[in-house]
């Protein structure tokens, strides 16, 4: 297993069928930046970002990892070894919750990337927080791409929320719900998570 020490553990790599998705690195900095310039890619994420900003964006980012025990991971694309995006769990003080979050680049859309690494963010969530109910994604009411990729995910909206002085709607699933929906189809022993990634995780 590829790992990052943080204060408080590993930050584990996941293999799925298409992707992996591993610890963020210093080396990401210049692909970041460059997904991140794209106005349409940021259009409901904050607008564009530079160099430094990306760079502290991704320091927290692995200090939520530090934290929390959660994070988001870089999103590297099996055939091409390119990054392609950042995806995985998110949660802060005041949330509402531990969010799945993706953020896949434009030239990759419509691909299904996001719900793969969305589907192996949710199964590592609930396989590793054992104390977790609810997996929710938190989204502006106009993304209606994200919104798409939640519902093939399975979640629901639950609610509308005031986070960062704008209203979003929260979808959620339930840690049942999802197990329900992947009955069947990945064996629980491995706390659902697809592919390689059960051998992967911490």
């Amino acid at each position: 297993m590829t790992s990052t020490k943080t204060t408080d553990g590993v930050i584990p790599t996941i293999t799925t069928e298409r992707l992996v998705l591993r610890a963020l690195e210093n080396g990401d900095v210049p692909g970041f930046a460059a997904i991140w310039s794209d106005p349409e890619f940021t259009r409901y994420i904050g607008g564009r970002c530079d160099l430094d900003s990306v760079w502290h964006a991704m320091a927290s980012n692995i200090g939520c990892w530090a934290l929390t025990g959660v994070g988001p991971w870089a999103v590297v694309e099996r055939a091409t070894g390119e990054l392609v995006g950042r995806a995985g769990l998110w949660t802060e003080p005041g949330w509402p919750g531990i969010e799945a979050v993706w953020f896949i680049r434009r030239d990759r859309w419509r691909r299904g990337y996001a719900r793969e690494a969305g589907t192996a963010a949710i199964s590592w969530a609930f396989a590793h927080q054992p104390q977790l109910t609810e997996v929710i994604s938190v989204i502006l009411p106009d993304n209606l791409p994200s919104i798409g990729v939640a519902e093939r995910l399975g979640l629901t909206q639950a609610r509308t929320q005031l986070l960062h002085g704008e209203p979003h709607a929260v979808y959620a699933i339930s840690r049942a719900a999802w197990y329900d929906r992947l009955a069947g189809a990945v064996p629980r022993r491995t706390g659902g998570i697809p592919v390689d990634a059960a051998s992967n995780a911490r």
